[in-house]
């Protein structure tokens, strides 16, 4: 029998044998009232979260921080749960039948709204690990535009407190995990901004091969989305969006080859696996993200620095959090002038 996860209080870093659930940190919603501030120009609500902008948009410098309403400021990578909880009314938790594996949401920190082409990411190894764009060889990176497609064709991101573990060897593939949180492909209807949190039904999983690295891809669908009831399978995705998931393939295997790069590989003849393969390796990159925030394992060079995880000796004060943003840029409401060459279309 596997290790899954278990409903635990706030910070709580737990396994057990069983039911698959768990709870996400209590945030109260934020009032209206309490948005509209002096910071509005940089800061927006997301779900239970809020997100503060600093430096200038589309520079080397540009962050943004991830906060509670109370406005405690927070890692995305390890304080925001990978398990949501049930919505609440009225500060109360709604009552629903117990779940299923199958029908368990997860939380997707979105990175990149589909049709954008920077490579925004989560700054593994910085401290609260906020979001930046990509930077290779002293550049801003930006995803080419692959013809037909335009940027990302999905919104992309990750599943919090998740680690593909480059000391863990994938059986199938025999490849080491790529040192980031799993990737998520989120295929719903909405165009999402960079550091919205939202809720995610998994449907499967795709297995590519970055370089010799895993780089697992799991496809997923907003829950609030007005086509989530009817894709419940990867199966349900290629009877009722044909031609998606042949065009998600094709986008992977491509998309760095302007950059001069080969084309990326996939594990599994570059087939789709379900959504029950997907939620056994999503527990494994939560296995391994535990063993990473307690120092069980060797981090390379990932910063664990959080406010809610009791057991990691790496857990910090409010202040201490507050201390890492105030030490950042100040917001920019000015963005950094994009190259026209970011539109050209690549015809690989």
């Amino acid at each position: 029998m596997r290790a899954v996860l278990l409903r635990c209080p706030p910070g709580c870093l737990a396994t057990a044998f069983g039911s698959f659930s768990a709870s996400r940190n209590k945030l109260a919603p934020q009032s209206a009232a309490a948005a509209a501030g002096p910071r509005l120009l940089y800061s927006r609500n997301t779900m239970h979260y809020q997100t503060e902008a600093r430096g200038r948009p589309h520079s080397p410098d540009y962050r943004i921080y991830f906060k509670t309403p109370e406005g405690k400021y927070i890692s995305p990578f390890h304080d925001i749960s990978l398990i949501a909880e049930n919505e609440q009314e009225n500060d109360l938790p709604t009552k629903k039948p117990k779940k299923n594996e199958s029908e368990v949401l997860f939380n997707m920190v979105v990175e990149v709204p589909r049709w954008s082409n920077a490579k925004m990411e989560i700054a593994t190894k910085e401290p609260l690990n906020p979001i930046k764009q990509d930077v290779k060889k002293g550049k801003l990176r930006y995803v080419a535009n692959i013809f037909p497609h335009k940027g990302y064709i999905w919104n992309y991101g990750a599943l919090p407190q998740t680690w593909e573990d480059p000391n863990h060897t994938d059986e199938e593939t025999k490849c080491c995990g790529d040192n980031d949180p799993i990737d998520v492909c989120e295929i719903g209807t909405q165009v999402c901004f960079p550091g919205q949190v939202i809720q995610v039904k998994v449907l499967g999983i795709l297995a590519m091969i970055d370089e010799g690295e895993m780089d697992w891809k799991v496809i997923a669908i907003n829950a609030k989305d007005p086509d989530a009831k009817s894709l419940n399978s990867i199966e349900d995705v290629r009877k009722s969006r044909p031609g998606h998931l042949e065009a998600t393939v094709d986008w992977f295997r491509k998309y760095k080859v302007p950059d001069g790069k080969p084309e990326n590989q996939f594990g599994f003849n570059g087939q789709f696996k379900d959504q029950d393969f997907a939620v056994e390796i999503i527990k494994s990159t939560h296995e391994h993200w535990r063993a990473l925030v307690q120092k069980q394992t060797n981090s390379h060079g990932i910063e664990c620095k959080n406010i809610s995880c009791n057991e990691s000796p790496s857990k910090c004060s409010a202040e201490e959090a507050s201390d890492v943003v105030a030490s950042a840029p100040a917001p920019c409401a000015s963005s950094h002038p994009v190259s026209p060459a970011v539109d050209k279309w690549h015809f690989v």
